[in-house]
């Protein structure tokens, strides 16, 4: 990239001019984060871009994201403008998409339990949490299927276990877990959206 003498005076004073002035103890913060902005876009335009569908929900927006050509990984996901049904607008769940990918450093890596009347969680492995909730299942269906109906017939019926759907689904996903619960018995099946 060239520079110009007047382009090169003009960064050596803004240069200068913040740093003076962050020494007289002012919040150079909104500057900092309006350069990481700037950062952003220039891998925008540089990343490689993806077309997709959000699973949400049946409406289907559609998204495009942005993948480092080097590592492969998305580091952002925004709507697609040229698409006719949401035309580059997103709902909260489509906004929020790009927490569900790998970039998110809060997204759960190991299971974290905490025992009953324990102050403190302990890290565990899936299969550990997987047959323990299998077990824990199993055992209250044992204690609930001995409910009879008035005929005296025994009946597919779990009162203690609740299901609480989550709007982080897929239709598919939702419908699975539906008749999932269903099959277990559960009466009590709800979802997150009425909450």
């Amino acid at each position: 990239m060239n520079i110009t003498r007047r382009r090169f005076l003009t960064l050596s004073g803004a240069v200068g001019s913040g740093i003076a002035l962050s020494s007289l103890g002012l919040d150079l913060a909104p500057a900092k984060a309006y350069a990481d902005e700037l950062n952003k876009m220039n891998r925008v335009r540089t990343a490689k871009q993806v077309i997709t569908t959000c699973c949400y929900c049946s409406v289907g927006c559609g998204l495009i994201c942005s993948v480092d050509r080097k590592t492969g990984k998305i580091f952002n996901i925004e709507g697609d403008p040229e698409h006719p049904i949401n035309e580059g607008s997103l709902c909260a769940k489509g906004a929020g998409f790009f927490d569900l990918t790998e970039a998110n450093k809060y997204r759960l890596r190991k299971v974290q339990y905490r025992a009953p009347y324990s102050d403190k969680w302990e890290d565990k492995d899936w299969d550990w949490a997987m047959e323990r909730i299998a077990h824990l299942v199993k055992d209250t269906r044992d204690k609930e299927f001995v409910t009879k109906n008035a005929k005296g017939e025994v009946v597919n019926r779990c009162e203690t276990i609740g299901h609480l759907g989550s709007s982080n689904v897929d239709n598919e996903e939702c419908w699975l877990m539906s008749v999932t619960a269903r099959a277990l018995g559960l009466v009590y099946i709800d979802h997150q959206a009425r909450v």
